[in-house]
């Protein structure tokens, strides 16, 4: 369940580490400064000076006889630095706002022009100028524009695009699970553009139902292929600029159960795309290139997993708006693969040939920049502790050390935006007693541009502070080593009994136990956990994406629901035994897969967990979308009984204690219809819950004034009701 894990606070950091690198602050292709927007004027800062200048002024933003300037979204830069690309006005299209409008500002002659302007207003997506910079392309009402800057005439490309024939863009499960936003790229020369068309024209509608916003009912169709559905057929076509014809590339697919393209990209020239295709089960991906004249293909490498393949938008957000790592002048590229047990960093050639980069056991956590002129590549990894991160090198030839780049006082988690040539990077941290701090480095020789180090003031100020939280590892009868947090109340006491509230999230796309800043915090509970005398607790089972290698994350393939939830049991028994824990108040709760989680723990251990909030979750498999489920649980017509077996629904009869249900009616991810079965189920065995419905509410419960403030009174009047803190 792509996002499922990332929802109130968590959710709004997630959603901006993806989209920062698209909004405020973008490097110069020289490497030699970057840009922001400030709030007011869109800056240039010069490297390594720091030294500020003006590109966009305030008054430059605002359009004649507009009163007041453009509030900036996003820009983006021509080639040549003369034109900026301005997204304004915009508006939420599932999860990020990528429909809006957009201006142009030519620095040479200090004008401010609307693109699209004949058309509906906030109707624009992903807009890109054209390489020579003369043309801009974007997406509106599922169809493909070019307009001319110059003159503004206005081309369509594709004309016959609807919510069910989708040109440049994609439909929900696609965007959901995949990352895939943005559906079309200019060829180099201009001439060109590649794009995806997604014909959903053969999948079912999920109707959500709108109750609030009107007297009568409204019906809100998503077009959402549920586990066991065959995908939206796609279709990879390049048209031409100034025939707007197109010519479809022969991607092979299976006509019964369909497949996925999940990224392609110009392959170095104008001539031909690269390509990676994943069959129905997503355990086998082909690169392809295709000859863009004539729409051949031909693939020239391949790989075949017997759990999934994940692709590399999935574990590095960098790659959700494109991309392709180019080495040797297009000869080869750079890709990452698990066929050695960790995830390691390959170089591939034309021709298909793999070497390996990256060697030992450790996992490649993302991609930060390639030096072809140094001859290294930039990573983050963490090869001693899986819940921290820091930046590391090795030579691209393979025979290289690994090298850590991060400073080695400085433990915890690292992040790095490293410059187009690899000498800058805007580095930040934080670990789980030192708030986050940045600042721009020489990556060389990794001191502050600025002087004195933010990072290292932060770290001094954090020192000898006692911190209440603890990370630990718990071993289970099964022998399964995980790694743990635990925060512990105030004026602690080990001779008293203390309650205990679990945090889970457990699937495949959630990792709790990070050193960094706030991981220790219940953004839910109102007031503060520690005072109340509350033992809380998160622990990462096998199947989460820890850097702990292959075996450990793909082992819950097919087994969602089951080796996840026991890994957590079996540890919560361990915890149990500790002598200050009241094993008769003991809570769980989660959101989404961990609101799956959350219930699956209380209907099959229902001797551990006595209170249990479970928030946004899926309580039958079978309802969730085909990519992330089939991704992890095989195809329900052949496992379906591995479906059944990880749903929460199917041991319902078993449930004991305490258990608040809370769900978005609204929610388009996962669907309310989830709520309604998991009640059904309840009733039939007379098991009394309480419910929340928040009307028309999406997954992350955030829409609508008051919303926040009355589910968190909600979920801290419950948990005190039902699982009071306080040492007995």
């Amino acid at each position: 369940m792509r996002l499922k894990f990332v929802l109130a606070l968590c959710f709004s950091i997630i959603f901006f580490q993806l989209v920062t690198a698209q909004e405020g602050f973008q490097w110069e292709n020289s490497g030699k400064a970057y840009f922001q927007f400030d709030g007011s004027d869109i800056q240039r800062i010069e490297l390594p000076s720091l030294n500020k200048q003006v590109i966009v002024s305030k008054a430059q933003l605002t359009p004649k006889g507009g009163g007041s300037p453009l509030v900036v979204k996003s820009f983006r830069f021509s080639n040549d630095g003369n034109q900026v690309l301005i997204f304004t006005n915009t508006k939420r299209v599932w999860r990020l706002e990528t429909k809006g409008d957009y201006w142009i500002y030519n620095k040479s002659n200090n004008s401010l022009k609307q693109i699209g302007k004949s058309l509906p207003a906030s109707s624009l997506m992903f807009a890109k100028i054209s390489p020579d910079g003369k043309s801009v392309a974007y997406v509106s009402n599922f169809n493909i524009y070019v307009e001319d800057i110059a003159s503004g005439k206005i081309k369509a490309l594709t004309t016959k695009g609807n919510r069910k024939i989708i040109n440049g863009t994609f439909d929900w499960a696609y965007e959901e699970e995949f990352f895939c936003r943005d559906g079309f790229r200019w060829s180099p020369d201009s001439k060109q553009i590649a794009y995806w068309q997604i014909d959903a024209r053969g999948t079912k509608d999920y109707l959500m139902v709108n109750n609030t916003d009107s007297i009568y009912p409204v019906a809100v169709p998503v077009e959402y292929p549920v586990s066991g559905e065959a995908p939206s057929p796609f279709k990879i076509g390049v048209v031409s600029i100034a025939t707007a014809q197109t010519k479809w590339m022969n991607v092979p697919t299976d006509p019964v159960l369909q497949s996925y393209v999940p990224r392609m990209e110009w392959a170095g020239n104008s001539t031909e795309l690269i390509l990676q295709h994943l069959n129905r089960k997503q355990n086998q991906s082909t690169i392809y290139v295709a000859t863009a004249a004539t729409g051949a293909v031909k693939p020239i490498y391949k790989e075949v997993d017997n759990a999934w393949i994940d692709i590399l938008p999935l574990w590095d957000n960098d790659y959700i708006w494109g991309g392709w790592d180019w080495l040797d002048n297009g000869k080869s590229f750079l890709w990452a693969s698990e066929q050695d047990g960790w995830r390691h960093l390959y170089k591939i050639d034309r021709a298909g040939n793999a070497s390996l980069i990256t060697k030992g056991d450790y996992d490649v956590m993302d991609i930060a920049a390639i030096n072809e002129k140094t001859g290294y590549v930039y990573f983050h990894a963490s090869p001693e502790n899986a819940t921290q991160k820091y930046l590391y090198r090795t030579k691209l030839d393979g025979t290289g050390s690994l090298e850590r780049v991060s400073p080695a006082n400085q433990a915890g988690t690292h992040d790095y935006d490293v410059s187009p040539t690899g000498d800058f990077a805007y580095h930040s941290f934080s670990n789980y007693y030192t708030a986050p701090a940045s600042e721009m480095v020489d990556l060389g020789s990794h001191q502050p541009l600025s002087g004195k180090s933010l990072i290292d003031a932060a770290l001094e100020k954090s020192a000898g502070k006692k911190s209440s939280m603890e990370f630990f590892t718990v071993t289970t009868s099964e022998n399964v080593t995980m790694d743990a947090w635990v925060v512990k109340p105030e004026n602690f006491d080990p001779t008293k009994k203390y309650p205990v509230v679990f945090y889970v999230y457990t699937e495949p796309w959630g990792q709790n136990v990070k050193d960094q800043f706030g991981v220790g915090r219940n953004f839910l509970y109102q007031g503060n956990m520690q005072k109340d005398g509350y033992i809380y607790i998160s622990i990462d089972n096998r199947g989460t994406p820890v850097p702990k290698g292959r075996a450990w994350r793909k082992s819950v393939y097919r087994n969602i629901g089951i080796i996840n939830i026991r890994d957590q049991a079996l540890a919560a028994k361990e915890i149990l035994k500790w002598n200050y824990v009241d094993s008769s108040r003991v809570a769980v709760w989660g959101w989404s897969g961990g609101g799956s989680a959350t219930l699956n723990l209380m209907f099959q251990f229902p001797e551990i967990y006595k209170t249990g909030i479970s928030i946004a979750a899926v309580g039958n498999q079978l309802t969730y979308d085909n990519i992330y489920q089939e991704r992890y649980m095989g195809l329900p017509a052949e496992s379906k009984d591995d479906f059944v077996k990880g749903s929460p629904i199917t041991y319902a009869k078993n449930l004991k204690g305490n258990l608040l249900y809370i769900h978005g009616t609204g929610d388009d991810n996962v669907h309310y219809n989830n709520a309604e079965m998991l009640f059904n189920e309840l009733i039939k065995h007379n098991k009394q819950f309480q419910m929340m419905s928040y009307p028309n509410r999406s997954h992350s419960i955030s829409e609508g004034a008051g919303t926040f403030r009355h589910l968190s009174t909600l979920y801290t009047n419950y948990l005190k009701l039902h699982c009071p803190g306080g040492a007995r």
